[in-house]
């Protein structure tokens, strides 16, 4: 733990009772807009129509609560972590000797984790089935606490940016914005940045480390689900230093879109609208600046068993569930309005999601491989032609 255990017990405490809002008697009848807690501690701002979304979904939390208390009781405690029980890519992993019980959990558990993880399970669910269980078991366990010894009082480049991050990562945050919030994300930022010096530090990583903080129940937890996103489950160059990776990204769901929502792709580029705009913001931040937390962090379920192809279902249900609105537009910055508008109101996980997975229909991560080596050759020919431009100005710069 990290010096709150107080803080950290009062949350999971409230995670557990999940209370109901109540919105005055004066707010329901003006209608106006009023600010609450989430279960994360954010500040969520809407009107009592989104209170009454918000009531409903903490019903639904803890229904699927019960789902889980009651596979427990069934198929015993832990059920869902046996080791049998293998995710590659789209399919159940099948071997010979693999019982019919084992691969029956193996949907069941699928299934479970599109609706929701419980919050008060989150923390060991995701650090078994992301592999960060596996990833920290092949190093001393003293590792994390050496390493942030080690580092210590060191400066480099990636620590002054991410002291410079650290007061705007989700300011006002009752944990996050305090010097204990702001000296634990400190440390799992620079413990990671020279655990991969070729990453560092990218802007973006302030927020997905704060989140990892608020669900996992220990700094050092939060360090490896950092470890297992960035050397596993994302594409490997997202965050070095020319975002070759994110820009890969971009290039793919820009193909996508066009594949899944042809005619709003075909209005925005009539328009001129790059769909980066909005979406680089989504991927490096994994939706945790975009979406309400708790809609986050049921993408982020999907994420940490199914892999990254959970970010363009995500990206391209935003797009789908706005069509209508989208193809009236014509101006960029009504599009940039319609979607960040949508994104912070997207306070029932469900929505999002059933678009996700049923309307936008299948994605096979083998085929998202295949759409990003087909566009990273014009991405590295990109960099290298911006890089250029860049070292020949520089070059006229010292002759003047």
């Amino acid at each position: 733990m990290f010096g709150i255990q107080s803080r950290r017990d009062l949350t999971m405490e409230l995670q557990s009772q999940i209370p109901i809002l109540r919105p005055s008697i004066h707010a329901r009848r003006a209608n106006i807009v009023v600010k609450f807690q989430d279960l994360y501690g954010f500040t969520v701002e809407g009107n009592v129509d989104d209170v009454n979304v918000l009531n409903e979904v903490r019903e639904k939390v803890r229904n699927q609560g019960r789902v889980w208390w009651a596979l427990e009781a069934s198929k015993g405690a832990n059920w869902y972590l046996q080791p049998e029980i293998l995710l590659i890519g789209d399919g159940i992993a099948l071997k010979t000797s693999l019982k019919i019980s084992t691969l029956t959990n193996a949907i069941t558990l699928k299934r479970l984790i599109r609706k929701g993880i419980p919050p008060v399970l989150r923390p060991k669910v995701w650090f078994s089935l992301s592999g960060a269980a596996k990833k920290k078991s092949t190093v001393p366990d003293s590792y994390y606490s050496d390493l942030t010894k080690a580092v210590d009082g060191k400066v480099t480049p990636a620590t002054r940016q991410i002291d410079h991050d650290l007061p705007r990562t989700f300011p006002g945050h009752p944990w996050l914005d305090t010097p204990e919030g702001h000296a634990a994300l400190r440390r799992v930022l620079v413990g990671y940045s020279f655990r991969d010096s070729d990453v560092g530090y990218c802007q973006g990583l302030n927020y997905v480390a704060a989140l990892l903080l608020l669900v996992m129940k220990t700094e050092e937890d939060a360090f490896w689900m950092l470890a297992v996103l960035l050397e596993n489950v994302l594409v490997r160059d997202c965050y070095t230093t020319n975002l070759s990776g994110c820009h890969v990204e971009q290039r793919v769901f820009k193909d996508l879109l066009a594949q899944k929502c042809p005619r709003i792709a075909t209005h925005l580029e009539d328009m001129g609208f790059d769909v980066s705009l909005v979406a680089t913001e989504w991927f490096l931040c994994l939706f945790s600046k975009s979406l309400p937390s708790e809609t986050t962090l049921r993408v982020w379920d999907v994420l940490f068993y199914e892999g990254a192809k959970v970010l363009f279902h995500a990206a391209l249900a935003i797009f789908k569930m706005k069509e209508n609105e989208l193809l009236m537009t014509h101006q960029v910055g009504d599009v940039i309005n319609i979607l960040q508008k949508t994104s912070h109101q997207l306070f029932d996980p469900d929505e999002l999601l059933t678009v996700a997975f049923e309307k936008i229909g299948s994605m096979t991560t083998n085929t998202i491989s295949k759409q990003r080596k087909k566009q990273e050759p014009a991405v590295m020919a990109e960099l290298d032609q911006r890089l250029r431009r860049l070292n020949s100005l520089k070059e006229n710069g010292k002759s003047t």
